[in-house]
């Protein structure tokens, strides 16, 4: 096996745009220099990474699983030149990042970790906001990156986005619940149940879109901010949830037990994504946040 680094981080740019064309523009190549490291790298490996659709590519089983290992061989690698830094040479000074919500505690703070881990001498200041006020800040220069849930459709034109990572909406039950009896759930079965709904970023739009969408209207028996309040009350049987597998956790902080299904109807996704101004020059401590974070895209 002698595939080379440049390959794995061309495989993965081609994983996350979902095309070719994409991860050339992405990567600032030819297209045909994108496939052309993509194929060798399947004939090193013996094995087919990619397939073409109309609507551009999709990875095989196979080329799921070896994306795994082809971010951690890039994750590890950049460990080891940075370990082997010279002391005193590492990055200094600040770093200023916004983060919404629904990502602080989640995808945001793993990140945040590895990010002081490899640059222990900056200085990192945050700030917790919702998406709009999180890109005001960006386009006026307060703050060099933004961790946040992002629309489907495109972030202000004077702004940069980096996809991390997509989760898709479940419906949560108690343990035991009749309901956990088949691999899938039924909307119009959960429609009758009471729900317990997140009154935070996007989430409880979203939510109510995608119930009137089919045609129901569910009895919100209870409404937070408070994901753990969530796990709590449904755990302990007071209603059910559909949230994103990003908060999803198997118990409570009681010690209950909380079980998850997909809908048997189509429900959204909720999309994680990292954010920079466009235009004038990156600083060096975003520019190396924003390489972290890509590294760790949630998958």
């Amino acid at each position: 096996m002698a595939f080379k680094l440049r390959q794995l981080q061309f495989f993965i740019a081609v994983a996350d745009a979902k095309s070719i064309s994409g991860a050339a523009q992405q990567l600032a190549v030819s297209q045909s220099t994108v496939t052309t490291a993509v194929q060798d790298l399947e004939a090193d490996l013996g094995l087919q990474l990619i397939e073409r659709t109309r609507r551009g590519v999709m990875l095989t089983h196979k080329g799921q699983l070896f994306l795994r290992h082809a971010s951690r061989i890039l994750e590890t690698v950049a460990d080891a030149r940075r370990s082997l830094a010279v002391e005193g040479e590492g990055a200094t000074g600040e770093l200023h990042v916004g983060v919404t919500s629904l990502v602080a505690g989640y995808v945001f703070s793993d990140l945040l970790a590895r990010y002081r881990r490899a640059n222990p001498a900056v200085t990192v200041s945050a700030v917790e906001d919702n998406r709009e006020y999180l890109e005001h800040l960006l386009i006026n220069g307060e703050l060099d990156v933004a961790v946040m849930v992002v629309p489907d459709q495109r972030v202000d034109q004077a702004l940069r986005m980096e996809l991390l990572g997509r989760m898709e909406y479940r419906v949560w039950l108690p343990h035991g619940h009749p309901l956990t009896a088949s691999d899938t759930v039924s909307l119009s079965d959960v429609a009758k149940e009471p729900h317990v709904m997140l009154s935070l970023d996007e989430v409880e739009e979203a939510t109510q879109t995608f119930w009137s969408e089919h045609g129901f209207r569910p009895k919100v028996a209870f409404r937070t901010r408070s994901v753990e309040a969530v796990r709590g009350l449904v755990a302990t049987g007071a209603g059910v949830a559909i949230l994103p597998d990003l908060v999803y956790r198997p118990w409570s902080l009681e010690g209950d037990r909380i079980e998850s299904r997909p809908a048997t109807e189509p429900l959204p996704s909720v999309h994680v994504g990292i954010v920079w101004r466009r235009g004038s020059g990156l600083p060096a401590n975003a520019s190396d946040f924003i390489g972290i974070s890509k590294m760790h895209r949630a998958r």
